[in-house]
């Protein structure tokens, strides 16, 4: 049996649904309209004193409650070729463009709510078929040359162990910040079966790290010794050089998991397991509000995110209140892990089982859902709380 790619964890099905499915379903469950800015909306006009508004038809919005519902949206002034949906009860209700030229979004607050919760319930699926990507890895590791399975295989594998962004072309081209698929040979640096990264990730974030592995460091030369100055490139079958593309990943792990698994869930899980292992070790004591901080600081300086993307976006719900409740000690003790699994390290098993024990004997959604608003309101009051003490 393959062992899983080496990971910052210390030591102590049936096919899903497509996104846009998901989404679909998602927009139901929460009793709102699945949109998209293609469909006529209403546009905003700079004037003097402010904006006015357009209907689809080219009428002015004159309606107090439309009037008041739109400035609740809270579009930015600095937003360009702005879209307002015409219906109160889209699932996104304005788009535009930021000073940058980035695509934005404000989405309904019940688009949140749904979003979040799938989003959590997400993690169990991915950590059941966390075994079979990294057996299909190490599989493609193994072959020979540079085949588009084997480069692919490599940047995965070199995700988990250092928890990069997959990297998006955009962000590269217009902020100079980079994540793996976007890698150019000047951030990497090899020897004696050495990894070292070194570059400018996601939102000006400094990312270093340093791996060991003969195998790992072996491919990602070869990569480099390809002409060009992308890091990671295959050889095709016809014969040519190609870029890894995110997209390439993403369908890498979708093929691998026969699920809709992308490469920002292993930054969930692993969120969520180093949440586990940094509150693990204050269990003994009893939980404190200064306690749920500094976890969640260490996970997300790990992680490269502010600490209140990290508690909101990254580690499960479960794994705060549990441990506000004084039980994550005895919880994971109690998890069955007899069902040995050679590809997942012995915390991983125990997060797995803990979370389906959680959701399984709490009522599901519903408690998935008070206890997200339960752990972002401590959170929040918290981060507050520690920022006057300190």
């Amino acid at each position: 049996m393959a062992a899983p790619c080496p990971s910052r964890f210390p030591q102590p099905c049936n096919e899903a649904l497509s996104s846009s499915d998901a989404a679909l379903v998602a927009a139901r469950a929460a009793q709102l309209r699945y949109v998209n800015d293609l469909q006529p909306g209403i546009t905003r006009i700079p004037t003097r004193n402010g904006f006015v508004y357009r209907n689809p038809d080219g009428s002015m919005v004159k309606g107090s409650q439309e009037l008041t519902r739109i400035k609740a949206i809270a579009v930015p002034p600095a937003w360009t070729d702005v879209w307002i949906c015409v219906h109160a009860n889209g699932h996104i209700q304005a788009t535009g463009r930021d000073a940058r030229g980035r695509k934005q979004y404000r989405y309904h607050p019940r688009w949140r709510s749904v979003r979040d919760q799938a989003k959590y319930e997400h993690i169990l699926s991915f950590g059941s078929v966390l075994p079979s990507i990294r057996r299909r890895v190490a599989a493609d590791l193994a072959k020979p040359g540079l085949p588009r399975e084997k480069v692919l295989a490599a940047v995965v594998c070199l995700m988990e162990r250092t928890l990069a962004r997959v990297g998006n072309p955009e962000y590269a081209r217009q902020n100079e910040s980079f994540g793996l698929t976007t890698l150019k040979n000047r951030h990497v640096q090899i020897r004696a079966g050495r990894i070292e990264l070194d570059f400018r990730a996601k939102s000006g974030t400094h990312h270093h790290s340093v791996v060991s592995d003969r195998k790992l460091a072996r491919i990602l030369k070869n990569c480099r010794d390809l002409p060009g100055s992308e890091l990671f490139q295959y050889i095709g079958e016809d014969g040519e050089q190609h870029k890894v593309e995110s997209g390439d990943i993403n369908e890498y792990l979708r093929a691998a998991a026969g699920r809709d698994i992308t490469a920002k869930d292993f930054r969930t899980w692993a969120a969520t397991n180093l949440a586990v292992v940094a509150l693990h070790r204050l269990a003994e004591k009893k939980p404190t509000n200064r306690g749920l901080v500094q976890a969640i600081k260490e996970v997300a300086q790990q992680l490269g995110n502010t600490p209140a993307v990290c508690r909101k976006s990254y580690i499960h719900p479960a794994v705060f209140d549990t441990y506000l409740q004084g039980g994550l000690r005895m919880k994971l003790a109690s998890t069955d892990t007899e069902s040995y699994v050679p590809e997942m390290w012995a915390i991983e098993r125990q997060v797995l089982g803990f979370l389906r024990t959680w959701i399984s004997g709490s009522g599901s959604q519903q408690t998935l859902k008070v206890a997200l608003k339960r752990s972002i309101k401590i959170a929040r009051g918290q981060s507050q709380g520690a920022a006057t003490r300190v």
